[in-house]
């Protein structure tokens, strides 16, 4: 699974190399070396411009991480929706209308996966070992995502307060080397699929699935500070490889 990740580049960058037509979003985004699941991430997607029905624009906006699908009573099921498996996504209830319709990306440095580690030398406790895991050119990588746009029942419509944007990263088997250190990794938008993934019309599912890349293939996993699994820490020393590695 993908439960913590890195936003390093800010949205004006973002914006500039995912080729966004216009930057929306109510807050800041700030880079964040400890994106966990609660946090409003940037996210890419096309929608129709507000003030032209119909016209199609690439927006960066700010969104919850963790889905909440449109009949749900509350926003608290988000916490449980971080990740959906592509595998099954296209058919499961809460993911079904976003993945045919709501696909977006949500632009990483990397993300954190952990090992078991065995119990250190006189110890009976197992440990596990955070690790890194990002492109070695340090590009970035656009993690396929689904989103949903919940309303507050207790608020009129035109309240701009009544709707939420949430997101979900899509996940699949990681069978290669990096399958060693979990067994699901987060997938991976390339930059030739952007415009299709994007589209908001429903598509074949299994083409749209074709076109996602694990974010396994070509990574580079460096052992880190278990400072990282505290989610208030943050700063660039949480990704620094550990010097004894």
């Amino acid at each position: 699974m993908c439960g913590r990740y890195v936003v390093r580049k800010k949205p004006e960058e973002l914006a500039q190399e995912f080729a966004v037509d216009r930057i929306d979003v109510d807050e800041p985004v700030e880079p964040d070396y400890n994106v966990a699941p609660t946090k409003n991430v940037p996210t890419i997607l096309t929608r129709e411009r507000r003030d032209e029905p119909g016209t199609l624009e690439r927006q960066l906006r700010a969104a919850r991480w963790g889905l909440v699908p449109t009949w749900a009573k509350d926003p608290s099921v988000g916490n449980r929706l971080i990740n959906a498996r592509v595998e099954t996504a296209p058919e499961k209830p809460s993911f079904r209308q976003a993945f045919a319709k709501r696909r977006c990306i949500l632009p990483a440095l990397g993300y954190y996966e952990w090992q078991e580690q065995p119990p250190p030398e006189g110890g009976k406790k197992a440990v596990k070992q955070p690790f890194f895991i990002h492109r070695p050119d340090e590009g970035t990588l656009a993690m396929a995502g689904l989103y949903e746009l919940w309303r507050d029942p207790e608020k009129e419509r035109d309240d701009p307060h009544a709707w939420l944007l949430t997101v979900t990263v899509l996940t699949t088997e990681a069978t290669d080397e990096l399958g060693r250190i979990h067994d699901r990794a987060p997938l991976i938008v390339p930059a030739e699929a952007y415009e299709t993934w994007l589209a908001p019309q429903a598509e074949d599912a299994d083409e749209l699935r074709g076109l996602l890349i694990p974010a396994t293939v070509g990574m580079q996993a460096d052992p880190v500070s278990t400072a990282v699994n505290n989610v208030r820490n943050q700063g660039p020393e949480l990704i620094k490889r550990l010097p004894e590695a």
